[in-house]
């Protein structure tokens, strides 16, 4: 599966940033805590080079908990890392304390200089979807920056007032230029950060199937009120093995079209929905 999805926009954006960037003081990256490295664009790590830095995990309450606290501790040894729910609040309440601790050395420099109370202006990055707009608006206690469940509500960047000490920097979501792994592409399709319309919403729906059947499949059983699973055979890969779940989850829900048949296409749209909502239950789809 070749995804390659790298709007015009993005470019723009990436030179954007790089003259933002000599403007502020710290980049605060957020990703996904239910794909940690998928949701992490490689190429930040080297525009951002320099710059002290901080990891938010973001949907921390749709990620599995056990999964969240050991990519904490990973992380935790690089650079201050938290993991929040921007919607609900969940862990905002930290990003002042690891933005003065990834700044302690800068902000002592600024004490020395008779700079006291000087703001600590903030951009944050990500991929598209990943919930930035949100971030903001939940961290500055207002909305701010427009959101959406889609990637690419943000085009352009916006400064945002927090308090006497922050201002953050929303910045659109950009991807790099080709995904060439195909595991990471599925994982930022599964998630929405790539726009449904670039692949195929049955094979992803496959894909997607077919992994929660081996990794959690109590969970897609509950959520479909399946009493079991079809089992792979040898010969199947994860096309043909989620197809039939998608069969069999599909005509538990009286998904049928003319003849018996079951909408398929209808069921993977559904299962796409609810697992990017939370209705299925907490998923890692990446240990470190």
């Amino acid at each position: 599966m070749d995804i390659h999805w790298y709007p015009g926009h993005m470019t723009k954006t990436r030179r954007q940033m790089e003259q933002d960037l000599k403007h502020v003081d710290l980049v605060v990256e957020l990703a996904d805590a239910r794909i940690p490295v998928s949701s992490r664009n490689p190429d930040i790590e080297a525009l951002c080079a320099g710059k002290p830095r901080i990891l938010i995990l973001n949907r921390a309450d749709q990620a599995d908990p056990q999964g969240t606290r050991a990519w904490l501790e990973y992380y935790s040894a690089h650079l201050p890392a938290a993991a929040m729910d921007a919607k609900s609040g969940q862990g905002a309440g930290q990003m002042t304390a690891l933005a003065r601790s990834a700044l302690r050395e800068q902000i002592a420099r600024w004490k020395e200089k008779g700079q006291v109370g000087r703001p600590i202006r903030a951009m944050v990055v990500g991929v598209p979807n990943v919930g930035k707009s949100t971030f903001i608006n939940r961290i500055a206690g207002r909305k701010t920056a427009k959101a959406g469940d889609r990637p690419g509500v943000t085009r352009g960047k916006q400064w945002v007032h927090v308090d006497a000490g922050l201002d953050l920097l929303d910045t659109p979501g950009i991807l790099w230029p080709k995904l060439g792994d195909e595991t990471v592409g599925l994982h930022l399709a599964f998630t929405g950060a790539v726009r449904d319309e670039v692949l195929d919403t049955e094979t992803l729906g496959c894909h997607l199937m077919a992994y929660l059947a081996d990794h959690y499949p109590e969970t897609l059983k509950t959520g479909y009120k399946l009493s079991a699973l079809p089992e792979r055979t040898g010969e199947e890969n994860d096309i043909a093995y989620g197809y039939r779940l998608l069969e069999t989850a599909g005509k538990r829900r009286g998904f049928l079209i003319s003849g018996g048949e079951v909408d398929t296409e209808r069921m993977a749209n559904i299962l796409l929905d609810e697992f990017r909502g939370g209705k299925l239950g907490r998923f890692t789809l990446e240990l470190p």
